[in-house]
């Protein structure tokens, strides 16, 4: 498929063309000419894929005319003098008007984008983790030189300190505080009570059935 022509160069090598062919075609085809000229200025000429013609009509334009080599379907060629109608006329002055029209230079492709080189891995980095605005929060430090690297994680640090870590007796009160939540109880008298001179035992505080002595349930089982 060809592009459609336009402007100024076009309609005048179209008319240089169609005059040669009033010159070399019989003088009784020369109203047809002029209609195949007409045909050849509307773009109704296509060249397609098969190597076919396709020629529009200047009477209906919903309707085409197919030729195969010089042979036309149209009602005309049969009758037209040594069968030149205006559709295979048309396709002649068509194809010289082509051939002469200046060729667009072919537009080179636009280079592909280049990839990126990959970074080249740092020398020095490492990982840490802080709490900024109550997130924790991972940084990656990288350098090329690794004391330079270790003095800016100092300074890093010092600007988000680590949250201070509990004493030993809030351990034990959040460790008793865990179990009291999970109280444990004695299979006969229900739940027990912590013991106050072992963190994190308990006992049963209930007497026997008979009254006789105390429970000797305890958790852990010793």
């Amino acid at each position: 498929m060809y592009p459609a022509p336009t402007g100024p160069t076009f309609r005048t090598i179209v008319a240089e063309v169609a005059a040669r062919a009033k010159e070399r075609l019989p003088i009784s085809v020369n109203g047809r000419v002029a209609a195949a000229t007409k045909l050849v200025l509307a773009h109704d000429v296509l060249v397609l894929e098969d190597g076919t013609i396709e020629v529009g009509s200047s009477e209906d334009p919903m309707k085409t005319y197919h030729l195969v080599g010089s042979a036309c379907e149209c009602q005309d060629y049969p009758r037209a003098p040594e069968g030149w109608c205006k559709h295979r006329i048309a396709a002649g002055i068509d194809k010289r008007v082509r051939e002469l029209l200046p060729q667009t230079p072919a537009v080179a492709p636009a280079p592909a984008a280049s990839q990126p080189a990959p970074l080249p891995e740092a020398p020095a980095s490492c990982n840490v983790y802080v709490q900024v605005g109550g997130h924790k929060v991972q940084v990656t430090l990288r350098d090329t030189d690794e004391a330079r690297m270790l003095a800016r994680l100092r300074v890093l640090l010092a600007q988000y300190p680590a949250a201070p870590q509990p004493t030993a007796p809030e351990r034990a009160r959040d460790t008793q505080a865990v179990a009291v939540e999970s109280t444990p109880v004695c299979q006969y008298h229900g739940p027990m009570k912590p013991s106050t001179k072992a963190a994190g035992t308990w006992y049963c505080a209930s007497r026997m059935g008979d009254g006789s002595s105390y429970c000797r349930e305890r958790f852990p089982q010793s």
